[in-house]
């Protein structure tokens, strides 16, 4: 089982009444539960460990991830409420602002941190939930707990309006950086590390630090993945983008689906997955993106509907 660790919320994204005046409208979303969705519906084995709200809102979310066959049994429940964060598009690429003061997902300490029963092979870890207290340090504390014996995965998936503290946010990368199996990033999220070098030069220097994979989205041009002995590119599939939400959370999820797959999601498979395998890997997540982007939200498409 794979277990996706963070955030649950809400995306207010725009809409319109039907009288034709600008709205916001509610959709279930957050980074790691748009992966966790992802590969419920890939047929992954998967488990979700966040703080979720018992008002509507977290029912709505506790609601579509069982719906995609996602485990809740490491859930912590709550009465605080459940973060909000509305959606700005602007030809199809997403902004964020958050509400997410004393709220479900937020407060999540390091004294709700479960023992993980051995089905769990994976962890998977991302995006705004590394950012505030004391959830971001509840998180990183499970990380380094778990990563010497279980696989674990960072997606940096930076949102720099939520960051009040640059600094502090970057050395905490750093630090899960060196602990994760697998680092995936887009090309944004690396330039904001402001690392000298080109993107191949940053990458064999994170190799360096312990990952045995990481992979540099690019939106149109595709995506590039290093190990310690390959470099594989692929091409990014032709679609027709609707909107970008999800779409890195969805590679995500095809990324550790394709690795399961094939048994290639433990520390030796990942440290000698040889560059025929990293391609398929590589070309089953940029598929999967490429779908996502196809339609409207976070919407990762099911498992039979790949045939």
């Amino acid at each position: 089982m794979i277990l996706c660790c963070g955030e649950a919320l809400i995306d207010m994204l725009p809409g319109a009444t039907r009288t034709g005046k600008d709205a916001y409208v509610p959709h279930v979303g957050g980074a790691v539960f748009n992966t966790a969705i992802a590969l419920g519906r890939l047929g992954v084995r998967t488990g979700f460990f966040s703080g979720l709200s018992d008002d509507l809102f977290g029912r709505k979310l506790s609601a579509a991830l069982e719906a995609s066959g996602v485990d809740l049994s490491l859930v912590r429940y709550s009465s605080r409420p459940t973060t909000l964060a509305f959606v700005h598009l602007e030809q199809g690429d997403a902004s964020y602002t958050f509400f997410d003061e004393n709220s479900a997902g937020r407060m999540v300490t390091e004294q709700d941190l479960p023992d993980l029963p051995p089905a769990i092979t994976a962890l998977h870890f991302s995006c705004i939930s590394l950012i505030p207290e004391p959830c971001g340090s509840t998180y990183e504390t499970l990380m380094r707990r778990e990563h010497e014996n279980r696989v674990t995965m960072l997606d940096p998936n930076i949102r720099s309006a939520f960051i009040a503290d640059k600094e502090r946010h970057r050395a905490r990368l750093r630090r899960m950086i060196s602990m994760a199996d697998i680092v995936k990033l887009s090309d944004e999220d690396l330039a904001w590390f402001e690392e000298s070098g080109t993107g191949d030069e940053i990458a064999m220097r994170w190799l360096n630090m312990g990952p045995k994979l990481v992979v540099l989205t690019r939106g149109a041009q595709g995506a590039v993945a290093y190990s310690a002995i390959a470099r594989v590119e692929v091409a990014a599939p032709r679609a027709d983008v609707v909107d970008t939400v999800g779409a890195g959370d969805a590679f995500n999820a095809a990324l550790l689906a394709a690795l399961s797959d094939r048994n290639l999601l433990s520390k030796h498979a990942l440290a000698t997955i040889s560059p025929d395998q990293l391609q398929e890997v590589l070309e089953f997540a940029a598929r999967i993106a490429a779908i996502t982007v196809s339609r409207s939200g976070a919407n990762p498409p099911w498992r039979d509907e790949l045939s």
